[in-house]
């Protein structure tokens, strides 16, 4: 069975406050997209891959990222759209139409998903369809009005965050997506579109480590990480 990955890194970034795209800031002296690109090239279950970048950084991406590493699959490079979910759409239809493959979708800056969470979330997409890594919620959650008052506490049991990579079949999300365009719907992740067709989607425990890298104190805390899997060996990525 074919299995795709879209990894998508076409935002600016500018919660980061810096010059350059958070994709491209160093971490450990390489790209912070390189580490992501890395787990999904190691991957023996993955075929191929596309990265959604903005299309005025093709060059760039090639000389300094898809040049300079040595990745065990060919990388593709997709342009980004306006808006996250554009972005995956524009990789969704690079791909070739095979309905019952499967499709994985990350986000370019979570540098610190596990090569075994990956396999797990597309063998789940496999025997489900549809399948996202989370986490259960582990603070109390408040219910605050717009005038900043708590309104009720929310039951956190059923409660969980999404992460990502995100799995489905082919046809599924590009349904889904497709869908979306047509009703002129914005999701805050892909699952969502998926649900909104009455499909159920999987969830499989992530990790804390598996953070998304927003601001400058997120990567303060992905250097944390990345000394911890060093001096530990924890969070290995080889499949």
């Amino acid at each position: 069975m074919m299995v795709s990955a879209i990894i998508v890194a076409a935002g600016k970034g500018v919660r980061m406050d810096d010059k350059e795209r958070k994709q491209y800031l160093l971490l450990d002296g390489r790209p912070l997209i390189s580490h992501t690109i890395a787990v999904f090239s190691e991957c023996n279950m993955i075929d191929e891959i596309f990265l959604v970048v903005p299309e005025e950084d093709f060059a760039f991406c090639n000389d300094n990222i898809l040049n300079r590493q040595n990745f065990q699959k060919k990388v593709s490079l997709v342009p980004g759209g306006a808006e996250r979910q554009d972005s995956v759409y524009n990789g969704l239809l690079a791909i070739d139409n095979i309905d019952d493959s499967i499709v994985v979708i990350h986000d370019g800056v979570r540098p610190f998903i596990r090569s075994e969470q990956l396999l797990e979330c597309i063998t789940c997409a496999i025997d489900y369809d549809a399948c996202i890594l989370g986490i259960p919620a582990y603070d109390t959650l408040k219910r605050v009005d717009s005038s900043g008052f708590i309104e009720n506490t929310i039951e956190r049991n059923t409660i969980w965050l999404a992460q990502t990579p995100q799995a489905f079949r082919y046809k599924i999300i590009r349904d889904a997506h497709e869908n979306a365009r047509r009703a002129a719907i914005t999701g805050t992740d892909d699952a969502m579109l998926v649900e909104l067709l009455g499909i159920k989607v999987k969830v499989i425990r992530g990790s804390r480590c598996n953070v998304k890298i927003t601001t400058k104190e997120d990567l303060l805390l992905a250097m944390s990480i990345l000394n911890t899997i060093k001096l530990n060996g924890v969070g290995g990525r080889a499949v």
